[in-house]
């Protein structure tokens, strides 16, 4: 088990409300390309600030950066699409698309919603683009992880990706091949901060 793991496994919360980690200052080499601060996903609109960053607990910090050694090891780097998720938000992406699997309710609260989850991809070294089965944010059976269509090439980086995150102790979701979760993430408080006033650390 690398250092950084067994930190991750040992993190837990004070009984406050935990701060969130700025991924970005962790990952500098991480690429920051949160969809729901631009109109490119299920929504078709912006509905983070442009000012928006890749939060998350520090257990969910730590654990990404052994996947993402592992992956830079392998010729790859991240690529984040969702990470903190101010719970407002959730509410108006339930009530465009109300489907537990896809989008959690709001009233139980997402792991996103407690900084406990992140929504990820890969990119090569260079930044060149890495096919999946399916985009980002794509509601139907060609997401899902045990999906057996596309191309060999793209279902390998979905195993790939996944083969990472699960041995940095994230869990999958099984409809969603870039979604991974905290194990424990329902520890964590549902949070609501917006980013503008959301603090958080890069250490």
């Amino acid at each position: 088990m690398t250092s950084l793991l067994a930190l991750a496994l040992a993190a837990a919360p004070d009984g406050g409300v935990p701060a969130l980690v700025d991924v970005a200052a962790r990952l500098p080499d991480a690429v920051v390309d949160l969809r729901y601060a631009t109109a490119e996903n299920f929504m078709g609109k912006a509905v983070y600030p442009p000012t928006a960053r890749c939060l998350l607990v520090e257990p969910s910090a730590r654990r990404l950066e052994v996947a993402a050694t592992t992956l830079r090891a392998q010729g790859y780097r991240l690529r984040l699409y969702d990470c903190y998720r101010p719970r407002s938000v959730q509410w108006e992406l339930w009530r465009v698309f109300p489907k537990p699997g896809y989008v959690a309710d709001p009233r139980k609260g997402s792991n996103h919603n407690r900084g406990g989850a992140v929504d990820l991809s890969l990119v090569t070294l260079d930044g060149g683009a890495v096919a999946m089965p399916s985009p980002y944010d794509f509601f139907g059976p060609a997401a899902h992880h045990g999906f057996d269509g596309g191309t060999a090439e793209a279902r390998a980086n979905r195993e790939r990706l996944a083969a990472a995150m699960t041995g940095a102790g994230f869990t999958i979701n099984p409809m969603e091949w870039w979604h991974y979760d905290l194990p424990d993430a329902r520890r964590y408080p549902l949070r609501d901060e917006p980013f503008s006033g959301t603090s958080a650390h890069g250490k």
